[in-house]
Formats: C-alpha cells, structure tokens, sequence
C-alpha cells in the first residue's frame, strides 16, 4: 500500500520509469556477478531488488 501511495504522490513518473530502468541494468548487472560467483545470498538479494523493482514499474505504468 506504501508503494501506491509513494507512486500517486510521485508528480512526474515519465522521470521516475527511466531512473527505474537503470536500477533495473544495475541490479540485473549483479545478479549477472553474483550467478557467476555461486552466491545464493547474492542471488536471493538481487531477486528481491527486482521484484520491487517491477511492482514500482508496473504500478507507475498503470498511472
């Protein structure tokens, strides 16, 4: 519920997507690292960052 809140009060989301789409490189970027290096810790925390990486997208696109 946070999430939608954070995103109605968001004035421009068209600043918001583009910015997202880099955290989204960046983390893919180390998910990427942390598969090569075998860690599970790693990997579980990069998930995690994309998942809310894609609800914030998905509910700024739905704007």
């Amino acid at each position: 519920m946070e999430d939608v809140i954070r995103a109605f009060k968001c004035r421009d989301p068209e600043k918001r997507i583009p910015v997202l789409r880099m955290e989204l490189d960046y983390e893919l970027s180390l998910l990427y690292e942390a598969m090569l290096e075998n860690s599970v810790h790693k990997i579980d925390q990069c998930k995690k960052r994309l998942q809310e990486i894609r609800r914030e997208m998905l509910m700024l696109e739905a704007l």
